[in-house]
């Protein structure tokens, strides 16, 4: 009760300020409000059965949320740690990178300097008891270890730990402290010149990461970019704002924003960007959003680098997070992101038709976007000129490649998918690696060594075809062969992901990835400078 009594004061008191806002100072704009509060009220008071005041409240808050645009959203307070974690950069816990084998928890990685390495805590490890309370065989979620393992810096935690080749349970006293959550997953030299960074969403920390890792290229070398926003969801204004401006001049337009009682505001790059200089390509698929679409699209307007891949998602709403007082919060859509030549990157969106907006990639399949870049057709008046080249782009939700990269929906068989769907593909490599890591690394003391000489093994092979059968996934000898060369550079890229970080795994993975590999080609070509003009 006392939560309702806290929410129906902070009602009236934006009915006070709703009341000083009206011109007339009308009490009858409060009514709505007030109908509000008197409804939840009596619902409590005479329904014929007990309620849930907490349910009633959030139920009638997403009710009103679900009648505006599909982003505006409300997060209970149990869920938005979880939610803003990501982008916040850090977490309190023990600092381990881990997966479930069989139910139970096996390191793959500590987190270099992490509490969990500083005790003596290796991968490959697995963790039996937390505070002498048994983890293992327990079948629990992803959140219940979190619940274990997680909690304020500076508080210990009691690890039982069995380890290959050491007899009996192992026990280690982790100190909790802050772990860093990195915004970027990758970052090498695909050749002597050209750079790769790779940004999977744009958190507090992005911005610094990403200097930093432009400083490490360039001192390898780097002249020119690729930077991969593939399936990244987007994140914090700010740091979009930030990184677009390392590639722009001072005073160019990076993106401006508009709301109904929202003024236009313009972000203005400072013209001390660290590449302001060197071919540039954005890589972008179907699922890039929001500050991804900011940097993609402020690249393309300025003429300062080719975007390279598929249409993106379309999210060009910028979000007010409102805090209540039980610590849930609501994401309030409060204007509109515009591409620095005036595309709303927003796509189109009925109010209080979520399901139709969330079945939009669905109909980008079925109309052939996705496949046929010739299935594509804009209206004149969503079409718009760069900044310098005078270049045609387009506008109506989204940002349109330069270069289209078709979807190929015979890269992976039936079969693969499937083994994908059920983790049989994950689970075999872990149980791999955690049979065989020392093997492996002592023969492959290098990265490079193991990227060009490592082979995938029957031995590799016979765990993952097992896993096949228990899953119960059909397969023959002819889909299986036409399976082979993506089933082994998927299973080679996890190993080295398991072995060391990321980074490593990308670099394989990236090898069957059609738009990562036409923005090299494009970055490549003669008439680069061209493609820019025209």
């Amino acid at each position: 009760m006392k939560q309702i009594i806290v929410l129906a004061a902070w009602l009236v008191s934006i009915v006070a300020v709703a009341q000083d806002r009206n011109e007339n100072n009308n009490p009858l704009a409060a009514i709505p409000l007030q109908k509000l509060i008197l409804a939840e009220a009596r619902i409590n008071q005479l329904y014929v059965e007990d309620v849930d005041e907490d349910k009633l409240v959030e139920d009638a808050i997403r009710g009103m949320l679900n009648q505006l645009d599909p982003h505006s959203a409300y997060t209970p307070a149990k869920e938005v740690k979880a939610l803003t974690e990501p982008l916040e950069g850090n977490f309190e816990g023990i600092g381990v990178q881990y997966n479930m084998v069989e139910d139970t928890l096996v390191v793959i990685q500590p987190v270099s300097g992490g509490p969990s390495e500083k005790v003596g805590i290796i991968a490959g490890d697995r963790i039996i008891t937390v505070n002498d309370t048994s983890i293992a065989g327990q079948k629990l979620t992803t959140d219940d270890i979190k619940r274990k393992l997680r909690g304020p810096k500076g508080s210990k935690v009691r690890l039982g730990v069995m380890r290959q080749g050491v007899k009996g349970l192992n026990t280690f006293i982790v100190t909790r402290d802050t772990i860093p959550v990195y915004s970027i997953d990758a970052k090498y030299m695909i050749d002597e010149t050209t750079g790769y960074i790779r940004i999977n969403n744009f958190g507090a920390k992005t911005h610094e990461e990403f200097k930093s890792a432009v400083r490490m290229l360039q001192d390898h070398g780097m002249q020119d970019m690729v930077l991969d926003l593939q399936g990244n969801g987007g994140g914090y204004l700010e740091a979009a704002v930030r990184i677009s401006n390392e590639f722009l001049e001072k005073g160019d337009l990076i993106v401006f924003t508009e709301g109904r009682i929202m003024p236009r505001q313009n972000f203005l790059a400072d013209g001390n960007g660290v590449f302001r200089k060197g071919r540039v390509v954005v890589l972008i698929d179907s699922y890039t959003a929001s500050a991804s679409e900011i940097v993609s699209g402020a690249i393309q307007d300025h003429d300062r680098g080719l975007v390279i891949g598929r249409r993106s998602f379309g999210k060009g709403l910028v979000q007010r997070a409102i805090n209540m007082p039980d610590g849930s919060m609501i994401r309030l859509t409060t204007a509109h992101y515009y591409s620095p030549s005036g595309r709303c990157i927003q796509k189109p969106y009925v109010k209080g038709k979520g399901d139709d907006y969330n079945k939009d990639m669905l109909e980008r399949l079925n109309s052939g976007e996705l496949t046929n870049p010739d299935s594509i057709h804009f209206a004149d008046s969503l079409k718009f000129k760069t900044l310098k080249n005078q270049r045609t782009v387009y506008g109506g939700g989204g940002i349109m490649p330069d270069v289209y990269v078709t979807l190929d929906t015979a890269q992976y068989t039936r079969f693969h998918r499937e083994l994908l769907a059920k983790s049989c593909i994950p689970q075999a490599c872990l149980k791999f690696i955690d049979k065989n890591r020392k093997k492996l690394l002592k023969q492959y003391s290098t990265f490079d060594s193991f990227n060009q000489n490592y082979e995938i093994t029957q031995e590799l092979m016979d765990m993952l075809l097992d896993n096949a059968k228990k899953a119960k996934v059909e397969y023959n000898d002819s889909i299986l062969e036409k399976s082979l060369p993506m089933l082994k550079l998927q299973m080679k890229a996890l190993l080295a992901r398991d072995l060391w970080e990321m980074n490593e795994y990308y670099q394989i993975s990236n090898g069957s990835n059609n738009i990562y590999l036409k923005g090299i080609a494009t970055i490549k070509r003669d008439d680069y400078e061209d493609l820019l003009s025209k």
